[in-house]
């Protein structure tokens, strides 16, 4: 009994994304560095393939660096809500650094993961080049 319950205690925690180690990823620019975390969905283990790879990316409104990526990744759930820190896919191949806090229309974004370090460094205007890696 005891050896079926923790059976079915593992299993659970598999199928629910915790027992998985998270995936992190380095983002480089001339500007500085920061780290993110990934939410585990289809669309972040698509980026996690395409890694490393270089993204010219803009100033839009303020609040957000955005840039294209080579291919698109596949959808998945979508909100209309951001904070500071969000990394983002608004369209199928549109990434997204949000420096900001906010709110997107309709569709949303699908939400690819949380930077842990001085997501700041990208709160000023102009364009910048982005370095994307993963960390092992």
């Amino acid at each position: 009994m005891l050896k079926s319950l923790l059976g079915a205690a593992v299993l659970a925690l598999g199928s629910s994304g915790l027992a998985m180690a998270q995936e992190r990823i380095l983002i480089s620019s001339d500007w500085g560095k920061v780290t993110a975390e990934l939410v585990e969905n289809d669309a972040t283990r698509s980026l996690l393939q395409m890694l490393p790879l270089t993204i010219d990316m803009r100033d839009h409104l303020r609040q957000e660096k955005t840039g294209n990526l080579p291919s698109p990744l596949p959808a998945v759930e979508r909100q209309l809500d951001f904070s500071t820190g969000t990394l983002g896919l608004w369209s199928s191949n549109h990434f997204v650094i949000y420096y900001r806090d906010g709110r997107v229309p309709q569709p949303g974004i699908i939400i690819l993961g949380r930077v842990t370090g001085d997501v700041s460094i990208f709160d000023r205007p102009g364009p910048v080049t982005v370095r994307v890696e993963r960390i092992n």
